[in-house]
């Protein structure tokens, strides 16, 4: 924290907790990587032997996992990087980008399946029941296997990744379901059916990734922060007479930052006011990243800031 005469003695380390949380993400990443791209190539050689929309999606959709992974590993692997003078928050903004990146991908994936299935409900091609459901099944314990190793990460670019690693787990289980309709049923539009469902899987779950990260780069106000509740917090510290210019936001998974001017007394001390604000915040708030600037209520200039 700062004040207005100079900075005080609070250390920070901005970067150290991403670094360490990027560094533990690295190795399930990599694991699940290698889980997905393997189950991958399976499912798009006989997506193209059987011609199954099901499986066809489903490889898709595990292409956009794969993408996610790699975005992923970039963005913990470059954010844990140290900033310097031409990028003081370092590259802390790349996992939120990769997720972006990733929910755009599987919006796209959604609407593809949609129209495909939609062709193949009216004219469905034959498509062999067993490969389909033995491919699938493969597939499913594939993308548990991966949702269990990446269960344990934070950061925003692995929950991405665990969303799609989910979503598709979902989709495995509508391609053995279709496997063994065409089986008893010997009617192959069910494997076009489950695309269509597939589809409609994917797709509210990738808008709603991709509205967080947007509401990230937008800056826009973290959920569960009161912002009332924190400006009402702070100017009931004694000395503290009101706060202004109070903006919160996330730069990055689990690092909310706060910027505010507190107006106190004449007589307040200053460093005793970023003590108790910095212990309000953190407490009561979770923010541990706060800029302050304190100045009597008497100073003049702040009206003049426009923002």
């Amino acid at each position: 924290m700062t004040e207005r005469s100079g900075r005080s003695s609070h250390g920070h380390d901005h970067g150290t907790a991403l670094a360490r949380s990027g560094e533990a993400a690295k190795k399930p990443l990599t694991i699940a990587l290698v889980i997905t791209s393997a189950t991958l190539v399976l499912q798009v050689i006989f997506g193209f032997t059987t011609g199954s929309l099901s499986l066809l999606t489903d490889a898709a959709h595990l292409l956009t996992d794969v993408g996610g992974i790699v975005l992923a590993l970039a963005a913990v692997t470059l954010a844990s990087r140290p900033t310097r003078d031409d990028r003081t928050f370092g590259l802390y903004r790349l996992e939120v980008l990769s997720a972006l990146a990733n929910a755009a991908l599987l919006v796209m994936v959604g609407i593809w399946a949609l129209f495909e299935a939609i062709e193949r409900i009216q004219n469905p091609p034959e498509v062999p029941g067993w490969p389909v459901l033995v491919v699938g099944a493969i597939g499913l314990v594939a993308n548990l296997i991966s949702y269990k190793i990446l269960s344990g990460g934070t950061s925003l670019a692995a929950a991405g990744a665990r969303l799609e690693v989910l979503a598709d787990a979902v989709g495995s289980v509508g391609v053995v379901l279709g496997g063994a309709l065409i089986i008893v049923t010997g009617n192959p539009v069910f494997d076009a059916w489950i695309g269509l469902a597939i589809g409609l899987w994917i797709l509210p779950r990738a808008i709603r990734l991709g509205r967080e990260a947007l509401n990230i780069l937008l800056q826009s106000t973290p959920k569960g922060v009161d912002l009332n509740q924190v400006r009402t917090d702070l100017e009931s510290l004694d000395g503290v007479i009101n706060v202004h210019d109070l903006h919160v936001w996330t730069l990055t998974t689990d690092m909310d930052v706060l910027t505010a001017h507190l107006a106190t007394s004449e007589d307040t001390d200053a460093h005793s006011i970023l003590d108790r604000s910095r212990d309000v915040l953190v407490e009561e708030h979770g923010i541990r990243h706060a800029t302050l600037q304190v100045e009597p209520v008497s100073h003049k200039g702040c009206d003049q800031i426009d923002w």
